[in-house]
């Protein structure tokens, strides 16, 4: 009598097969079911139940036939980006950037509003406002988003949820704004230091792809910096790793005045720029991008301003240089953003330490943040639900 088996696959295998193949897949996109057995060495009949379980679930989708090869066509599939979707947030002190993205990290829908100026728990209720408006938008709603990153200002304390030193956003340093959050939303939230999410863009996106270490320096009203360290977020034991806006430099380091604000961002942020161009004689500016038009038209007291602005950047990355090591510095915010500062910073650094640094200016501009903040959520989604790291796709 003629016998037939079949192997069935235990829940672990079946995990362990259904991973190899979302691997696949976000690894190479439109892809047959042929050529996911050829890259896994997983049997074709594995291959087609996994296949046709996550395509059942909604995880993968079909997207046409193979053409131009002997034999029957095949038909082609690639993840269902829309399955997933997450939202990342961008908290500024006038302003929050946010979007909802994709699990394969396509914006969906983006908005940009004004911070409510109460901030505390009026943030909270802002955040939430804002998140449906964005899912509406999408053609979904709230309830049926992964998660939420929120980058802000400041020192997210992980014992208590508070985050601070934070002086622009008034009332976060006094709840637990996480918490809140997630409790308003029904929803995971995870809340970064806006200038690391920054460098996770510049690691997921930019021009730290390629890159293991490399040091992101905002520069704008406030100074700060997000580390990559062998391929990883440097936090430090308080979170606060990157702080620079309070390295001794630019002013006198025991001036208490400097506790508030950090020595270094008195002495280079846009208030600071401002105050020093006046200093040399200006009057033509009053605010930051006037400084550069009257740089640019060869105003000599903006020309000083700014030289002496980048001769003190210069020595504080010199100082990272020192510390950190970093193969590349990626300059962003309003000010670092300006090519003719960050030229006068590549003319001084030669001059002050002996390994200067590559200095790239950042390829999203005002949105670092905000791309870092999807680049997690995206990570955060492949892991949850396929179990999959985005740096192993």
């Amino acid at each position: 009598m003629a016998m037939t088996s079949s192997i069935v696959q235990t829940p672990i295998a079946r995990k362990i097969s259904t991973n190899a193949v979302i691997r696949t897949v976000l690894a190479k996109g439109k892809i047959s079911r042929a050529d996911i057995a050829k890259l896994t060495g997983l049997s074709k009949q594995t291959i087609s139940d996994v296949v046709r379980d996550l395509e059942d679930d909604g995880w993968l989708k079909p997207v046409g036939q193979t053409d131009g090869r002997p034999g029957r066509n095949a038909i082609i599939y690639e993840i269902n980006a829309s399955a997933g979707l997450a939202v990342s947030i961008d908290l500024g002190g006038t302003k929050i950037a946010a979007a909802i993205c994709d699990l394969l990290g396509n914006v969906v829908v983006e908005t940009e509003v004004p911070t409510d100026p109460r901030g505390g728990p009026h943030l909270v209720n802002q955040f939430s406002d804002l998140i449906t408006q964005l899912a509406l938008a999408a053609g979904t709603t709230a309830d049926k988003l992964h998660l939420v990153v929120l980058g802000s200002p400041g020192v997210l304390d992980p014992a208590t949820g508070h985050i601070n030193v934070a002086p622009n956003i008034p009332g976060v340093d006094a709840m637990d704004l996480r918490q809140a959050f997630s409790d308003k939303m029904g929803i995971p939230v995870i809340i970064e230091n806006d200038v690391n999410l920054a460098a996770q863009g510049e690691r997921w996106r930019g021009h730290g792809v390629e890159v293991g270490n490399f040091a992101f320096v905002a520069l704008g009203t406030g100074i700060g910096m997000g580390i990559i360290a062998n391929g990883a977020l440097l936090r430090g034991a308080r979170g606060a790793a990157g702080e620079i806006a309070y390295l001794p430099l630019g002013g006198d380091a025991f001036d208490p005045g400097g506790f508030t604000l950090g020595t270094f961002e008195s002495a280079v942020g846009s208030v600071a720029m401002l105050r020093r161009y006046a200093g040399f004689g200006g009057s033509s500016a009053s605010t930051v991008a006037d400084l550069f038009a009257a740089f640019n038209a060869g105003e000599t007291s903006a020309i000083a301003a700014i030289e002496e602005t980048a001769r003190l950047v210069a020595i504080a990355i010199a100082a990272i240089g020192a510390t950190l090591d970093p193969e590349l510095v990626i300059t962003g915010g309003s000010i670092g953003a300006r090519p003719e500062l960050v030229n006068a910073i590549r003319a001084f650094l030669p001059r002050c330490t002996p390994y200067p640094p590559r200095i790239e200016i950042s390829r999203f501009g005002n949105r670092a943040a905000l791309m870092g903040g999807m680049g997690i959520a995206v990570e955060r989604m492949h892991d949850d639900l396929f179990g999959v790291k985005l740096r192993d796709a």
